[in-house]
């Protein structure tokens, strides 16, 4: 794993939890509030509009990376989640564990035929069968 004794991804990890958190929110909005309310005693100078924009810009570029590196981590976090599921179960395709590695092509063409697939399964609703290898429940069915 990578990613688990990464100080940075640690650090990011914690990052976003506290970002995310409404306690962080409700800071962000006082600090705007201070800003507003200090406005009539700088004039509103272009210094004190200048502090504001320098803040938010360097927040906003720092929490980019942040974002990214925790977007990363959970992608690949689903993806092998995903891949598990299509290895254990029994008729799936294993063909499909190493989609994301595809180019366009390869993936326009497994796309086409998987709609093609999901076409004829609900023509097959319409008529009253089911669309899986498997006997559905009935209702009153545990």
């Amino acid at each position: 794993m990578q990613y688990r004794n990464s100080r940075f991804s640690s650090f990011a990890n914690w990052t976003a939890r506290a970002s995310g958190h409404p306690s962080a929110f409700m800071t962000a909005v006082l600090v705007i509030l201070v800003w507003a309310v200090t406005g009539p005693v700088f004039a509103w100078s272009d210094t004190w509009q200048l502090v504001i924009n320098t803040g938010t810009t360097i927040i906003t570029f720092l929490m980019v990376f942040l974002i990214q590196n925790t977007q990363n981590r959970d992608s690949h976090a689903v993806q092998l989640k995903l891949d598990e599921l299509i290895r254990a179960v029994e008729g799936a395709h294993n063909a499909l564990l190493d989609l994301e590695e595809l180019n366009e092509d390869e993936l326009s063409r497994l796309r086409k035929r998987y709609a093609s697939l999901a076409a004829r399964a609900r023509e097959e609703l319409k008529q009253g069968r089911h669309d899986t290898d498997r006997q559905e429940l009935d209702e009153d069915q545990p």
